[in-house]
């Protein structure tokens, strides 16, 4: 099936020459298109350019059964990359969020037996079927805000049963949602309280129980370990990281969100596709990420309802890194997908400009997934995930304009989701 947009009031994120990221000063350069059409074709984007210059073949070639939509007065975007999510959980968790309002911080609420693990105990008893449920739910509400990719981690497992049950779950989306997705495996996302007293024991389940398992059904496309203060140390990490990589489980870390941990370096060193979280991020950390091909990953929204210092992104990008924005979709630390609000965020908490915002939550969100090959521009061949806006004044008014919907038709694999 074909669709062909026409006149829009300005193509946004092309590129004639695909890249796989944007680092540095190029995180200002947005390449659009005003008064454009766009020709989506087998679920590919097969075309496009300004309308005054449009070949009369491409009118021709429209078959009776092709889709026009007329774009007047509103612009055309890739979908947003959204490369750090816990979506598939049992329940919210609000009662916490009372704690929080309260003046306990996420640490303390974990202690006493909260946070991730509260979650863990609510999921065990969760049926397979309910995940599912539940998680379709969310991906279609994360859709209609403009995603069109997306990570899910496991993680609130913390036994080998159930981490596996997770795993199933997302292998379910991902057949039945439109949305691409990419599932990551983190068993060491906690210490469950029976190993506190001895946690190099849970390290060795993860390793020499979970990690085979999780390979021998090709269950997950990346490895996590949740590095930092009060969880997975260093020697942890390592010991993790190096195990799933002989399985070809390739990293993404979630590091320095409470300290300065060392998970950003241990990273590196293990050559993972991001590092996550980071509002703890020094000169040291900016240089050995410099010399890597790991995609800085920043959460705003776990920021934002943690009441957490901001990470220093501003100097990481005039230093020369790139950055990517993720939601951290998850129960207690970030209870939203909207990647409309994440992008504000960018602007009003971390003072990017509303081109580095953009290309932070498609071009490298999408190489956070390891994607930026089929998705994350506007380029011939790449995946026909894009949306429409409504009518809007300029491409800088997705950040500016904050808290409403400005998505008006999604359009995944080629085909308009209603």
């Amino acid at each position: 099936m074909k669709i062909f947009i026409k006149n829009i009031k300005q193509l946004v994120q092309v590129e004639e020459k695909p890249k796989l990221l944007v680092k540095g000063r190029e995180m200002s350069e947005l390449n659009t298109i005003k008064d454009s059409w766009l020709l989506l074709e087998s679920g590919k984007i097969s075309s496009f350019g300004k309308m005054q210059e449009i070949d009369n073949a491409i009118i021709d070639g429209l078959s009776q059964d092709a889709k026009v939509i007329d774009a007047s007065g509103k612009m055309v975007f890739p979908s947003w990359c959204d490369s750090h999510t816990h979506l598939v959980y049992p329940q919210s968790r609000e009662v916490e969020y009372i704690d929080k309002i309260k003046g306990l911080s996420y640490e303390e609420i974990a202690k006493r037996g909260g946070g991730i693990l509260n979650s863990a105990k609510k999921l065990h008893k969760a049926s397979e079927e309910e995940l599912v449920e539940s998680a379709l739910i969310r991906l279609n509400e994360i859709a209609a805000y403009g995603t069109g990719a997306v990570e899910i981690k496991s993680g609130y497992g913390l036994n080998t049963e159930d981490e596996l049950k997770m795993l199933r779950v997302i292998r379910q989306l991902k057949k039945l949602s439109p949305l691409t997705i990419k599932s990551t495996f983190l068993g060491a996302h906690a210490v469950p309280a029976e190993y506190r007293s001895d946690q190099s024991k849970y390290v060795d389940i993860v390793i020499n129980e979970m990690i085979p398992m999780v390979a021998a059904e090709e269950f997950a496309d990346y490895i996590d370990v949740f590095c930092d203060r009060g969880f997975f140390t260093i020697e942890d990490t390592d010991r993790i990281l190096m195990a799933g990589m002989k399985y070809g489980l390739r990293p993404k870390i979630h590091a320095n969100e409470l300290d300065y941990s060392g998970g950003i370096q241990v990273g590196v060193k293990y050559n993972a596709l991001s590092v996550d979280h980071l509002e703890y991020t020094g000169d040291e950390e900016i240089q050995a990420l410099l010399n890597s091909e790991t995609m800085p990953t920043v959460l705003p929204g776990a920021a934002f309802f943690l009441g957490m210092i901001y990470a220093p992104v501003r100097k990481m990008i005039d230093a020369g890194l790139p950055v990517a924005l993720a939601s951290d979709f998850n129960p207690g630390s970030s209870p939203s997908g909207n990647m409309q609000f994440i992008l504000s965020m960018g602007s009003i908490a971390y003072k990017m400009l509303p081109e580095e915002g953009i290309n932070a939550t498609t071009i490298n969100g999408a190489y956070a997934m390891g994607l930026s090959e089929e998705l994350g521009s506007i380029a011939v061949g790449k995946k026909a995930n894009v949306f429409i806006t409504s009518e809007i004044p300029t491409y800088e008014y997705m950040p500016y304009s904050y808290g409403n919907n400005k998505v008006e038709t999604v359009i995944l694999n080629g085909k308009v989701i209603e």
